[in-house]
Order: structure tokens, then sequence, then C-alpha cells
């Protein structure tokens, strides 16, 4: 497979293994945003598996002995688009208001960790810094999972993973953790 194609199978199979978290948290959590994020990263989904098939349909043309591994690529890429559509289903039983059910509440009550989403502010003392200059999961006990900036995202960030303002930050972490957080995301609050 090519360099090109091996960067794409990866942001494919990392941003499907992103929407069957948030999806399933979207659900557990009752959490629209959440579910909203992986409708958004579905659309992601289908441009990327276009420019895919662009690029197989280019190596099999300029290679014909690879059309084997070209119909083995695309097998899997379909498979992983799958998955992809079968999160999509369940964040929409969340933005369309279905989720509650009484196995649902059980099954939040006994989990001690939580998703969110949360914005930089321009003024945030998040803005230009690297999560390891902020110490953020130390100092916030909320652990970003990934950053959408614009149309891209950063799937496990680490220390030197620089935030700017705009930024979704898509963090994980106790329940009573996400109000100090997002007020650290968003400006509220201008020190740990």
């Amino acid at each position: 497979m090519n360099s090109k194609l091996e960067v794409m199978f990866l942001e494919l199979k990392d941003t499907s293994e992103m929407m069957v978290d948030l999806a399933y948290s979207s659900l557990l959590y009752d959490n629209v945003e959440i579910a909203e994020e992986v409708i958004a990263l579905n659309d992601r989904m289908e441009e990327l598996s276009e420019r895919i098939q662009d690029e197989i349909a280019y190596v099999s043309r300029a290679m014909p002995d690879e059309v084997a591994r070209a119909v083995v690529t695309t097998r899997l890429m379909v498979s992983i688009l799958e998955i992809a559509e079968a999160a999509k289903s369940v964040a929409d039983v969340v933005v369309r208001g279905l989720a509650e059910h009484p196995v649902l509440a059980m099954s939040i009550r006994d989990s001690d960790t939580t998703l969110c989403l949360a914005k930089v502010a321009p003024d945030s003392i998040l803005a230009g810094k690297s999560l390891g200059e902020v110490s953020l999961a130390t100092n916030s006990g909320m652990f970003v999972l990934a950053i959408r900036r614009e149309d891209d995202y950063i799937f496990g960030p680490n220390c030197n993973s620089r935030l700017e303002a705009g930024d979704i930050l898509i963090a994980r972490g106790p329940e009573d953790a996400v109000p100090y957080f997002k007020d650290i995301v968003d400006g509220t609050r201008s020190e740990f």
C-alpha cells in the first residue's frame, strides 16, 4: 500500500474508533452535542472514503499488479465505514431524543466518567500552549482524547500538542470535573 493510502487508512480507522466511543458516550449520557459530533465525523468519513477510492483507482491504473491489493483495501474500507455508520445510528437515537431508557440510566449511575466537548476561547489560558505546558489532565481532571481544529482532528494528542483558539477539545473524566474544565477552556477561569 502506498504511503498516501496508509495515512488515509490510519485516519479512517482512528475516526471510526472515535465515533464508536463518542456514540456510546452520547447514548449513555443522553448528550446531543456529542451525538452531533458523531454525525459530523460521519460526513468526514464519507469524504475520506472518496479520497481513498480515488487513490486506489490511481494506484490500480499506475500499477496493474496491485489490483488484488486494491480489492482487499476496498473491502477493508467498506468494513470500517459500516462501523462508522453504526456509530452514527447510535448517535441518531440521541439526536432524536429517544435515548432515555431505564437500562441506560442504570449504566449512567454505575459510570464514573463522562465525555464532554469544549471550545478554546481566544482569552483562555490554554490558547497557544501545549497540553504539557498547562498539564491540563493533572490540573483539570479531564483527559483530552481528540482536538478538532476546523475540519481536521488530532486523535490521541500528546504533551506537545499545541492548543489554538477555536479548537474543540473532546475530553473524558469525572462528571464533577466537567464544569471546571469547561470554565478553563472557555476562558471563564483565568488560572488553575
